[in-house]
C-alpha cells in the first residue's frame, strides 16, 4: 500500500523536529555524554518512536548532519539559479550560509565540534556532500578570480578561509546587539575581497610605528 502524502508530511515534520531537539542536546551535553533516552525526554518522542527514524545515535548524528548539508547546499543551488554575476553569486553563498546557521546554531556547534565522532560508513556520506558544497564554492571563486578581483590568491586557501569566517559566527554573534544576516554578508563579503583598510591605504603606515618596526 503507498504511503499517503499526508502521512508521509507527518514523518517528515516529526523527523525534523527530533534532529532540532538533538541538535539542542548535542550542542549542550556533547555527542558522547548524550543518550538515546536524553533524546527522548528532550523531544518526547518514545524510544520506540526513535527507533522508527534511526538505528542508533551514529545513524541520529548522520541524519542530522546529512540533512542540515543537504537543506543548506539545495537552498543555495536554488539561490544561484540566474545568478551569472560573481559577486553577487559569492553573496548569496554566504547570505545562504549565515541566513540558515544564524537560526540554527545548534546544528553549527555540532557540526563543527562533532565532525569527528562520526564514524564510517556514515561519516563519507556527509563528506561526500561536504564536497559538493566546498566546488559549488569553488567553482563562485574561481569565477571571481577570472575577473580578476582575487589575483594571487590561493583558491583553496582563499575558499577555506571563508568558511571559517562563517562557521564561527555562531560563536559570537548576539541577537538584537550583532548585524543581522543582511548586513554581516556585506560586511563578510568586503572583507573577503577587499580586507579591512579602506581603498588607497598604506599597510605599513596602517600598522604604526611600533608593529612595522617589528616591536610589540
Amino acid at each position: 500500500m503507498p504511503v499517503l502524502p499526508s502521512i508521509a508530511r507527518d514523518s517528515e515534520v516529526k523527523l525534523h523536529h527530533i534532529l532540532r531537539v538533538s541538535a539542542r542536546v548535542f550542542a549542550q551535553q556533547g555527542f558522547e555524554a548524550t543518550s538515546i533516552r536524553d533524546i527522548s525526554r528532550a523531544s518526547e518522542v518514545s524510544l520506540s518512536g526513535l527507533y522508527y527514524y534511526f538505528e542508533s545515535k551514529q545513524h541520529l548524528l548522520y541524519l542530522l548532519q546529512n540533512t542540515t548539508f543537504t537543506i543548506v547546499v539545495e537552498n543555495l543551488k536554488a539561490r544561484l539559479q540566474g545568478s551569472q554575476d560573481p559577486v553577487e553569486r559569492l553573496r548569496l553563498l554566504v547570505l545562504n550560509h549565515i541566513e540558515y546557521f544564524l537560526s540554527h546554531p545548534n546544528e553549527m556547534k555540532v557540526l563543527s565540534h562533532e565532525e569527528e565522532a562520526l564514524g564510517e560508513p556514515y561519516r563519507e556520506k556527509v563528506e561526500a556532500i561536504k564536497r559538493r558544497y566546498y566546488a559549488l564554492a569553488r567553482e563562485i571563486f574561481d569565477a571571481i578570480a577570472a575577473e580578476g578581483l582575487a589575483p594571487g590568491i590561493n583558491p583553496r586557501v582563499a575558499v577555506l578561509s571563508l568558511y571559517g569566517m562563517m562557521n564561527w559566527t555562531y560563536k559570537w554573534h548576539k541577537p538584537g546587539v550583532d548585524p543581522d544576516a543582511q548586513e554581516l554578508t556585506a560586511a563578510i563579503v568586503g572583507i573577503f575581497l577587499h580586507g579591512v583598510l579602506p581603498p588607497g591605504a598604506n599597510i605599513k603606515s596602517a600598522r604604526g610605528p611600533e608593529i612595522a618596526a617589528g616591536r610589540r
